[in-house]
């Protein structure tokens, strides 16, 4: 297994998630956006995940040409970021927002079905494998809100185009992968999204994301609001993936010995238990400090156990729609919704709201999985 390969594109990859999430919020309302069209541009970035990742998949698919899809996807999303420089006003940032993200997008769930291919009969290393992404994340997180200590907010769209362009350097030296198991037709797929608890399955990765879209539009704004400096906010956003990445070292023992779904669930109630502490307790550094190592539950188990269940029902050739499908619905929708949502609440209500809503959205995704998955799905 190419694991040091396969590595350096997660690594990339989060670490411009690790530039994009922190301060692309701030960075625009440097530039004189207001709440609601930070809110709008931060869902463009992921409501592009509705549509492309099922786009690229089906072409991966019927294609067989996954590893291209990848390539293709990370050298155009160098092509989009870099015409941000030649954009202007709310439309020409969306529409390079849009351009970029739907490439960028696309690379990740096909990433994943190749990752899984290579582990072959050892898929539980898969969490080994997407932990130096959490690296890559905390690093730039730190990295770079120690450099705006000092410099300008103006870096950090060159932060994240150095970064995209590492994405498109590590995808080629990934070998490629050998056949995947399972059938070699796509009639498994529609089998499969018939089942009350896949689709229950699909309905809670919504909701637990809708729930996280408010916390990457708003996470770095809401503290900025209370008064902390750059570094401090790139601190607490390293310290909630320094805790992924403790939990993806052990994410193959807890899944052998609970089972997905009660991993699923432990996640939702922390997830809870996180949105209100954040919405209400931003003024107690030890309550922020305290909720962001529940990111190691809100999202660290959360993923490997929800990508766990993805591999193991989604195979052969509908695996690069499977991975698809999570992530538009998930990531996508779900991250989409919640940028919209949390920006209308933000304006109107405040963060506290928003934050609330984040809670509620995760409490009914707990609701969803106890009542409608059963223990097939441990």
């Amino acid at each position: 297994m190419p694991y040091w390969r396969l590595s350096s594109y997660y690594f990339f990859y989060f670490a411009s998630l690790g530039a994009l999430l922190p301060y692309w919020g701030p960075y625009l309302h440097s530039l004189g956006f207001r709440e609601q069209m930070i809110g709008a541009f931060m869902a463009i970035l992921t409501g592009t995940k509705i549509l492309a990742p099922l786009i690229w998949g089906q072409i991966a698919d019927q294609t067989g040409k996954r590893l291209l899809v990848v390539r293709l996807g990370a050298l155009c999303s160098i092509l989009g970021f870099a015409a941000l420089y030649w954009m202007d006003g709310f439309w020409g940032m969306a529409w390079a927002l849009l351009v970029f993200s739907f490439f960028w997008n696309a690379t990740l769930p096909q990433m994943e079905a190749i990752t899984f291919d290579h582990l072959g009969p050892r898929p539980a290393r898969y969490a080994l494998v997407r932990l130096w992404g959490s690296v890559g994340f905390i690093l730039t997180a730190v990295g770079l809100g120690l450099a705006l200590e000092q410099g300008l907010l103006s870096q950090v769209p060159l932060w994240v185009l150095g970064l995209t362009i590492g994405i498109w350097i590590s995808v080629l030296w990934i070998p490629e992968p050998p056949p995947g198991p399972g059938p070699r037709t796509a009639s498994s797929l529609s089998q499969t999204l018939r089942q009350p608890g896949v689709i229950a399955f699909l309905a809670a990765c919504f909701l637990m994301q809708l729930s996280h879209g408010i916390y990457y539009a708003f996470y770095s704004l809401h503290l900025e609001a209370a008064g902390y400096t750059s570094t401090a906010i790139g601190w607490l956003w390293a310290l909630g993936v320094i805790a992924e990445v403790l939990i993806f070292l052990r994410m193959s023992l807890l899944l052998t010995r609970f089972g997905a779904r009660s991993v699923l669930l432990w996640s939702l109630g922390a997830a809870v238990v996180r949105w209100l502490a954040i919405g209400f307790g931003s003024e107690q550094f030890l309550i922020l400090f305290l909720a962001q190592w529940l990111h190691a539950a809100t999202f660290g188990t959360f993923h490997a156990s929800a990508i766990h269940l993805v591999n193991q029902l989604f195979t052969g050739r509908t695996q690069g729609r499977g991975q698809a499908l999570y992530n538009s619905l998930s990531f996508g929708a779900g991250g989409a919704a919640g940028g919209l949502v949390g920006g209308w609440l933000w304006s109107v209500w405040g963060p506290a709201s928003a934050f609330g809503f984040a809670a509620g959205a995760a409490c009914l995704g707990w609701l969803v999985v106890w009542r409608w998955m059963d223990g097939t799905y441990d």
